[in-house]
């Protein structure tokens, strides 16, 4: 009898992998009728990671779109699954082990069946208590295989890896190639390995197609003894998301798998759909070079998740970096010529930071320090002299052992900074912290919501929930389609940096100040010259002095406060944000001379 497969829809990362925003929940709920009669899918994925966070990005309400879009799922028999970054739950920082707790509790009453815990480290100090909390909270834990290519990363270590999660209580193992750089025969191997030990164990392979190896991949894992694969539909499969079903599914059936029909007319109807809120807005924040599959990626191993942020980043850096390059006399880059040398700086610098698997948030990482190394490379500067507070962290242990060896500069530059490398389980360093939310919730009035969501969304969420309850968020999104609307014809990734300085103007300086050095945001996020708790004073005049090192100003980014850091002892001649000014990564603050 043949071997059966099922497919899990990863609808939702569909639209990360693609651009900026996901789907309203009235649009949810119009795709997930047309989902069910399609009758293919065992498995669809609703929730987790970035997807809820962006919810709050547009002014809707994650938990109501949790629940409505699972509801009819699990009606129909199906399965739905989230994803959880373990120790970062669903955001990009470290979350208190109270607030891990109550995710599952809260996501197992809203419908969820399963969830996919993964560590960027593959740490399994950050994945094993998560697997509790879920059995505890009514969960299927499925620990996650963050798989990359490096010399450390051998099936060897996968399979043991795999043994570990298993033995402390996982109950399924996903493979996720998050930038499908897994090479199809190792993966297979991963697979088979695993088998051998846990036969009844099943195994899920989750690949992005960037690359071009991941069809190959799903024919591998297939073979050794997968149970589910992760598929994408039409008009979002295949560039940086994942390979179609239609494929996936033809390829299976030639090769003597058991595999369910696929009702087409429900498949170009979900397709339909889908062309239809990119019609509408989504299409908008959609980079249309994410449609494309390059293998360039097979050197760097970034993510099909992250290209949309990257290809937003680099937009935002490019007239900064070219800026820098006139003003050493050297020649400019063009976009895309800047696109192949980040993704040739990450390839160098990966080894040095330790072979993080390049998943979020590590890959947002990895990928900053590349990004800001080009930058100080245009200004004659030293590789690393620009790393942000987050990437540090990453450095330091604080977020989990890193899979290799630190370069031994990286070290230096730590001890030079007078930074301290954590060996402590990465849980310690973050304490609990919900008697704080549901105390000032309380203060405000505000209601702790059905099973508690609602608290848990602002313990989870701190910043965009306020911005989602205050209605900034909403108007800020509203602000982004219009000026997206207003730009022509097809679907585009929209930045909006508030803080929009001409180029004339910064000309100007450079003419009088030639000397003058930029001060660039290391982060997005609102420009304080006031910040009592650090001292930092109003906006300065022109010809305040500055010391090398000093802080210059703060920005408020997502996370917290990040210091701007003068790398000139000098003067100011020019000052461009202003207080509660909100920048970009790579824009411009001010000139040093």
């Amino acid at each position: 009898m043949a071997r059966e497969i099922k497919f899990s829809l990863v609808y939702r990362d569909m639209w990360q992998s693609s651009g900026k925003y996901q789907p309203r929940v009235d649009q949810l709920q119009q795709i997930a009728p047309v989902i069910i009669d399609m009758g293919c899918f065992a498995r669809v994925e609703t929730n987790g990671g970035a997807f809820e966070q962006v919810n709050l990005l547009y002014g809707e309400n994650p938990n109501i779109a949790v629940r409505a879009f699972t509801k009819p799922l699990r009606s129909a028999g199906i399965q739905t699954h989230m994803l959880d970054r373990g120790l970062n739950g669903l955001r990009m920082n470290p979350v208190p082990a109270d607030v891990r707790k109550m995710m599952y509790k809260v996501k197992h009453a809203q419908g969820v069946d399963i969830t996919r815990i993964f560590c960027g480290l593959n740490d399994a100090r950050n994945i094993i208590p998560s697997i509790r909390y879920a059995k505890a909270g009514g969960m299927i834990p499925q620990a996650s295989l963050c798989i990359t290519y490096s010399a450390i990363h051998t099936v060897k270590y996968y399979v043991d890896l795999a043994v570990q999660l298993i033995r402390e209580g996982a109950q399924e193992i996903c493979l996720k190639d998050m930038a499908g750089i897994g090479r199809p025969h190792s993966l297979g191997q991963i697979v088979k390995g695993i088998k051998e030990q846990y036969p009844k164990i099943p195994i899920q392979y989750h690949g992005h197609t960037g690359p071009g190896f991941s069809v190959a991949s799903m024919l591998e894992v297939a073979k050794h003894g997968a149970d589910y694969l992760d598929v994408a539909i039409e008009p979002l499969s295949w560039g940086m998301v994942h390979p179609d079903v239609i494929t996936i599914q033809a390829m299976l059936k030639d090769a003597g798998f058991s595999v369910p029909d696929i009702n087409m007319d429900a498949y170009m109807e979900a397709r339909r759909l889908t062309q239809s809120f990119i019609d509408e807005f989504l299409g908008y924040f959609i980079d249309p070079g994410n449609k494309v599959m390059t293998s360039l990626l097979v050197g760097c191993g970034l993510p099909g998740g992250m290209m949309g942020s990257m290809m937003a980043d680099l937009k935002g850096m490019h007239n900064a970096i070219n800026l820098a390059l006139r003003q050493h006399h050297k020649k400019e880059v063009a976009f895309n010529d800047l696109v192949v040398q980040l993704f040739r700086e990450v390839e160098y610098v990966w080894p040095k930071l330790g072979y993080p698997p390049l998943v979020t948030p590590f890959s947002q990482y990895v990928k900053n320090i590349a990004l800001m190394n080009i930058l100080s490379l245009a200004k004659d500067e030293p590789r690393f002299s620009m790393i942000d507070k987050d990437s540090w962290n990453m450095i330091l242990g604080k977020t989990g052992q890193l899979p290799g060896p630190l370069a031994p500069e990286i070290v230096e530059l730590a001890k030079k900074n007078g930074l301290e490398f954590y060996i402590g389980d990465p849980q310690d360093a973050f304490p609990d912290e919900l008697d704080r939310f549901r105390a000032d919730m309380k203060a405000k009035g505000w209601d702790t919501g059905k099973d508690e969501e609602e608290l848990f969304e602002y313990a989870m969420h701190e910043r965009q929930y306020l911005d989602y309850r205050s209605g900034v968020a909403k108007e800020r999104f509203e602000h982004d389609l219009e000026a997206a609307k207003e730009k022509a014809g097809a679907p585009i990734v929209v930045t909006r940096p508030v803080v929009e300085i001409p180029k004339i103007e910064v000309e100007k300086v450079i003419e009088n100040h030639p000397k003058a050095q930029p001060v660039h945001a290391p982060v997005r996020g609102q420009i304080l010259w006031t910040y009592e708790p650090y001292g930092a004073s109003v906006a300065p005049e022109e010809g305040s002095a500055v010391k090398e090192g000093d802080a210059l100003c703060f920005v408020q980014a997502y996370y917290g406060v990040e210091p701007v850091r003068s790398h000139f002892t000098g003067k100011i001649v020019s000052a461009f944000a202003k207080q509660g000014d909100t920048v970009e990564k790579g824009e411009i603050i001010a000139f040093v001379e």
